[in-house]
């Protein structure tokens, strides 16, 4: 499960070798993101809309077996998804995906606020991007400590072609706007504390996403792992794929009581 203003397909370097040691791997889209469609007019992106569209693919692609792998974003998709649904999940391996910075109650007013001249601002036709380069370009802007390189590839797979032939991101521009529900950490530790599988914690050390209270969190799940991939810093699905992918496999096949 990708991450924010990510897409399925960067998944391509840890995928391989999962799928090389043996294991069926199924990458969705998120709604808005990728090849999936968008919401119309009047509808909007709520995280619950996320867990309902998993639980959705998972009832078809893996109704019997299953493992999640989530990155950011979808790390608190996979949480509350195995949070509620339990009994579905066998393992589940979170990728500094252990939610944003807690919002106070009173955060809450403005940021309806804010959402509500987000939807009035936002142009929901995508602004074309110059060429592949601008994109490569911007991404390094959000990720100044992958190597460019490393963007390079990525970057043909977070954009699409539009009819005019130009290069758009291939994300809803109503992404940029301000989710209307403040973040709830104590709600959130709700969630954790029902995961009853084993979790795996992969970070990537002290450059990754850690929320200030990334331990009290992760101190709600009952059969917890924590691993860092040195210097992979958030992205570590691009970044050190091969490193990912050996501690996932690792964990997937350990038994565990």
């Amino acid at each position: 499960l990708h991450g924010f203003l990510d897409s399925a397909k960067t998944f391509d370097l840890l995928a391989a070798p999962l799928a090389r040691a043996g294991f069926s791997v199924v990458a969705p889209d998120f709604r808005g993101f990728g090849q999936s469609s968008r919401v119309p007019e009047g509808g909007y992106y709520h995280f619950a809309d996320y867990v309902a569209d998993l639980d959705g693919i998972l009832r078809v692609v893996a109704p019997e077996r299953l493992s999640i792998v989530a990155h950011s974003m979808g790390g608190s998709v996979a949480t509350l998804y195995a949070g509620a649904r339990p009994d579905t999940v066998e393992k589940l391996v979170i990728m500094e995906g252990l939610g944003p910075i807690s919002d106070p109650p009173e955060m809450a007013v403005d940021r309806m606020r804010r959402w509500l001249s987000d939807l009035i601002r936002i142009e929901r036709t995508p602004r074309p991007l110059r060429s592949i380069d601008d994109a490569i370009d911007r991404l390094a802007v959000t990720h100044p400590r992958v190597d460019r390189k490393i963007l390079a590839s990525r970057a043909p797979r977070l954009v699409v072609q539009a009819p005019d032939g130009s290069l758009r991101w291939a994300w809803d521009p109503l992404h940029r706007s301000i989710s209307p529900t403040p973040f709830n950490a104590d709600i959130f530790a709700a969630f954790l504390r029902s995961i009853t599988c084993p979790t795996l914690f992969l970070h990537g050390g002290p450059t990754g996403w850690h929320p200030p209270d990334e331990e009290q969190r992760l101190a709600q799940i009952a059969k917890l792992e924590r691993v860092e991939i040195p210097d992979a810093g958030h992205m570590m699905h691009w970044t050190a794929p091969d490193a990912v992918a050996k501690e996932i496999i690792r964990f997937v096949t350990t038994r565990y009581e």
